[in-house]
């Protein structure tokens, strides 16, 4: 969360970067990265405009990886389980996100009168402590969640939870990726940029170039796009509005 409100140097806020981060301390890395990516991608295209509250997916990324990595059996069978239980807990945490938004106000107003008594110091530890409230909601359940983690824990849920909604959840994740995407879309200039989609799309479908592959293609483009796109801009004229009256 700290790395979300402030510098976002780590992007650990994103469910890949957080799972994978959670497969590596319990020493299922692959495991972490299956779980975020799919959980990355359900979060494609979902952000908090006008501070609206989404589904915790990055904690979710990290409860499901800490349950699933328990567990016995392939990489696909622990991530579904991981998928089960971090899904319904992104949509639970939601409900806590709320709290740990209100709870900063206090902090606020005394920060406020630091302002006015010119206290820098009352007023810089206002601005550290009102990541707490942020952290609490998500580090608690979280422990939790984490502390009971173990064999049995998995073991029931693998025979608890039912087939049908395992697989439901699984459609799920595959349907909801498209979701994202389509949504993400509807935000980005494709009538503009449209000849990039085609060239992906030929690179994936016909070309069988790897995802990695085309995303080290499209990096170039993209930075020569900006560095000509600046040099135009620098080159172009510049007009202050003011007309010049032509000599006679």
């Amino acid at each position: 969360m700290f790395d979300a409100l402030g510098p976002k140097t780590l992007m650990l806020s994103r469910p890949l970067l957080s799972g994978t981060a959670a497969g590596l301390i319990v020493g299922h890395a692959t495991l972490g990265m299956a779980i975020g990516a799919t959980l990355e991608l359900i979060a494609l295209g979902v952000y908090t405009y006008g501070g609206a509250t989404i589904p915790d997916y990055q904690t979710g990324a990290i409860i499901g990886t800490a349950l699933a990595a328990t567990g016995a059996g392939s990489i696909p069978s622990q991530t579904a389980i991981g998928i089960a239980v971090g899904l319904p807990a992104a949509l639970l945490l939601a409900s806590l996100d709320p709290i740990g938004r209100f709870l900063p106000t206090f902090l606020i107003h005394r920060a406020d009168q630091y302002a006015v008594e010119g206290n820098s110091r009352g007023l810089s530890l206002m601005h550290w402590l009102g990541l707490i409230p942020w952290l609490l909601p998500r580090a608690i359940p979280t422990f939790l969640a984490a502390l009971a983690a173990n064999s049995d824990t998995v073991t029931r849920l693998q025979h608890d939870i039912p087939k049908g909604l395992v697989a439901g959840l699984t459609f799920t994740g595959g349907l909801l990726p498209a979701v994202g995407f389509a949504m993400l879309l509807t935000i980005m200039p494709v009538a503009r940029y449209w000849y990039m989609l085609l060239i992906g799309f030929v690179l994936f479908a016909y070309l069988k170039v790897p995802l990695v592959g085309i995303a080290l293609f499209g990096l170039p483009i993209a930075i020569m796009y900006v560095l000509f796109a600046s040099r135009a801009e620098s080159a172009a004229p510049a007009s202050d509005g003011t007309t010049q009256e032509v000599p006679v």
